[in-house]
């Protein structure tokens, strides 16, 4: 009981020993793994990372348990891992050593738009993938959100120019060079077109989904722009996010799907009720 009365001493030692610049380090730290954490997010890196954490712990348990042969073995594993995560991680790094060349690590100047912006630019996506459908008019428009494009965007054609359903259909009219590519859109203005977009590596999906499909579900599980598809065979509306398709999207399931990514407090509460629809629906 009397060693009991020394702990508020030792907590005042403890603290007595914090300074300034401790607590100004915590503080970066949890910055720049909160802002590393951001840039992998909805990306493939995050299944990795998940992985590495379980060689940590399995390697860690081998040594509480004496297991040395296992716990030898996990160490080469991971030893050789430091020189296959560059690789492996290549887009991230890259991505992570654009933002520090921009001064956007830490403070990123990602375009927001108000409640009727927004509204506007959702209306005349809707019309356009309406019109689009209507006439079995392929297109593949990414609306870019927290994590930046401009390395797909340069695959393209610049434009920076105001969305407007006219203009988009324009875009998209079959025969012209800016067709089989993709749209880069950032908040209310289309910033390039004609892009390329990676391939997924998905193995069983559906054979009626073409290069375009394929295309956004492979860019939607790299970052986490959300992908706009409008199918040439079908005329069929769908969205890429994730790493998953939602298919066959009526006009007001595509508003709201389109909504939380131009207005970022309505991201969280919509998303999730767009991802129990969508599991649902598939």
């Amino acid at each position: 009981m009397a060693a009991d009365l020394y702990w508020p001493e030792r907590l005042r030692g403890l603290i007595s020993t914090v300074n300034f610049s401790d607590v100004l380090e915590v503080i970066l730290v949890t910055i720049i793994i909160y802002k590393l954490y951001r840039m992998i997010e909805g990306t493939r890196a995050v299944t990795l990372v998940k992985g590495i954490l379980v060689l940590f712990t399995v390697n860690f348990l081998c040594n509480l348990l004496h297991l040395h042969l296992l716990s030898w073995l996990f160490e080469r594993v991971m030893a050789w891992s430091f020189v296959v995560l560059p690789i492996v991680f290549q887009p991230e790094l890259r991505r992570t050593l654009e933002k520090l060349g921009e001064g956007k690590f830490l403070f990123e100047d990602r375009i927001t738009l108000d409640e009727e912006e927004a509204k506007k630019v959702v209306q005349e996506l809707v019309t356009a993938a309406k019109v689009l459908s209507a006439t079995k008019t392929g297109a593949l428009m990414v609306i870019e959100r927290e994590m930046g494009l401009n390395d797909i965007g340069d695959s393209g054609v610049k434009i920076d120019a105001l969305i407007t359903s006219e203009f988009l259909l324009n875009v998209f009219i079959p025969n012209t060079p800016l067709h089989d590519g993709a749209a880069i859109i950032r908040g209310k203005r289309l910033i390039s077109a004609g892009c390329l977009l990676p391939l997924t590596e998905k193995r069983g999906l559906p054979k009626e989904l073409g290069t375009r499909h394929r295309a956004a579900i492979g860019l939607s599980e790299q970052c986490d722009a959300l992908i706009l598809i409008v199918s040439e065979e079908t005329g069929t509306i769908s969205i890429a996010d994730n790493g998953h398709l939602t298919r066959r999207l009526d006009e007001n399931t595509l508003t709201a799907a389109l909504r939380p990514a131009f207005i970022k407090s309505d991201r969280k509460k919509h998303h999730h009720l767009f991802s129990m629809w969508r599991t649902n629906k598939d």
